[in-house]
């Protein structure tokens, strides 16, 4: 059902706005919730009530009486791309006059570039979803509680929302979801990619090789997460939890070591991977939509993707799993035009846009429909990275994980050459991952 946007929610908002706009430390930590209100969704449909979203964005305009500065940080590689989105912006509110500054920075860096100074910050950023712990933490990002043009939760895919939520409260909006990785393969040689056992038989036959970084915790995940063990980041933002060492845990050791030892499944880094792909050895890899092209440029019509195979883990076909990763823009709570720069946020992130940054940058959206347009669809490695979700978690993990998983991933990777015990082997990794972390 569809609910109307209250007048007095929208007087609210205006308060809200100037309050925020000073840092407000409530505003902030999101204490005062119903000084920010929300536009109600109308539904599924991921839109917001039409009426509602006009009177929210005329009253943000009536209340605004001299020129609108904001701030925005995107990635050196989307600076052209930005700045053009930046000027449709504006076009759609001629009677306002804008002062929108475009900076450059790296969304793997702007987690340390805000926390520098969060009130220097730019007024809306991106970043990589990972970090969003630590920005809430410092009180960098403004939780979603105003809705413009539409609703964030309903418009895009579950996995890219959950990115973006922090103890159940939407702290930023999802740009893109292209960051995981799937399987990718010479169809000449691979005849069935459902299963890993097959493809090892069918690039044993050819001669050619299969590209699976086991040193890297970042795919080495997927193997324990398809037999029900996981490792996350605990409530605290600091320390994790990891149950690799129970059980199905030497299994899936067991699993890899198999694999490893047919001589065909090969620990390799992207670099690596690439220069197999090139030379013709490898014939399929599990990595992201970065190398993709490569391997489409060197196969030609025999180019496929496809979602991870299943393994043969403990005697069980499991489904390979993943970690997934995810673009987003915050809104800095310390804005001083807190109210454009979420409906700036909104744009950037909208259903039009994100249709467009796919067009100009090949960039997966987290946009439901925009993902399901003919031209994303049609585009092989993006449209894996959709069959892979179901299977896919977003990446939140602290910083202790990184280096016990490489070790048990090299260990493996390497046929265990000391003959360590596999479940020593897994307690060990389990004790580092999981250690204390000292402020």
């Amino acid at each position: 059902m569809k609910k109307k946007f209250l007048s007095i929610a929208l007087a609210s908002m205006m308060v809200a706005a100037a309050i925020t706009g000073c840092g407000n430390p409530e505003v902030a930590n999101d204490t005062v919730e119903s000084e920010t209100p929300a536009a109600e969704s109308s539904g599924d449909s991921g839109e917001t009530d039409g009426a509602a979203s006009a009177d929210a964005v005329q009253n943000l305009i009536s209340s605004t009486t001299g020129p609108v500065d904001l701030t925005l940080w995107a990635s050196e590689e989307d600076q052209d791309f930005t700045q053009g989105v930046i000027e449709d912006f504006k076009a759609l509110y001629p009677d306002v006059t804008f002062n929108i500054t475009l900076g450059a920075e790296s969304e793997s860096t702007a987690k340390d570039k805000v926390l520098t100074d969060v009130e220097a910050a730019a007024d809306v950023y991106t970043f990589a979803h990972d970090q969003i712990n630590d920005l809430v933490n410092a009180g960098a990002l403004q939780e979603v509680l105003a809705t413009y043009t539409y609703d964030v939760k309903n418009a895009n895919v579950q996995t890219s929302v959950d990115a973006a939520t922090v103890g159940g409260k939407l702290y930023a909006y999802p740009m893109t979801a292209d960051n995981g990785y799937f399987m990718f393969y010479n169809s000449e040689v691979i005849k069935d990619p459902s299963n890993l056992e097959a493809m090892i038989s069918d690039a044993k036959n050819a001669g050619k090789k299969i590209a699976i970084e086991f040193k890297n915790g970042w795919y080495l995940y997927g193997f324990f997460k398809a037999v029900g063990l996981d490792a996350t980041l605990n409530e605290d933002g600091k320390t994790n939890t990891c149950n690799w060492n129970g059980e199905g845990g030497v299994d899936v050791c067991q699993a890899i070591l198999d694999a490893v030892a047919s001589g065909v499944v090969v620990n390799m880094d992207d670099g690596t991977t690439v220069t197999g792909i090139k030379d013709g050895t490898v014939c399929a890899a599990i990595n992201g939509i970065w190398n993709a092209q490569v391997a489409q440029d060197a196969w030609g019509a025999n180019y496929e993707a496809s979602k991870l195979p299943t393994m043969k883990i403990g005697g069980k076909d499991c489904q390979l799993s993943s970690y997934s990763g995810f673009k987003l823009i915050g809104v800095n709570p310390h804005a001083k035009n807190i109210g454009w720069a979420m409906l700036l946020a909104e744009y950037l992130t909208s259903e039009e846009v994100q249709t467009a940054r796919f067009e100009a940058r090949n960039l997966g959206p987290s946009n439901i429909n925009a993902a399901s347009s003919d031209a994303v669809k049609s585009d092989k490695a993006i449209s894996a990275l959709a069959a892979q979700a179901p299977f896919s978690t977003p990446q939140v993990i602290g910083g202790n994980y990184w280096s016990p998983a490489e070790t048990l991933g090299q260990i493996l990777a390497s046929g265990n050459p000391d003959n360590t015990d596999l479940q020593q082997l897994l307690d060990t990794a389990v004790e580092g991952i999981t250690a204390p972390v000292n402020d």
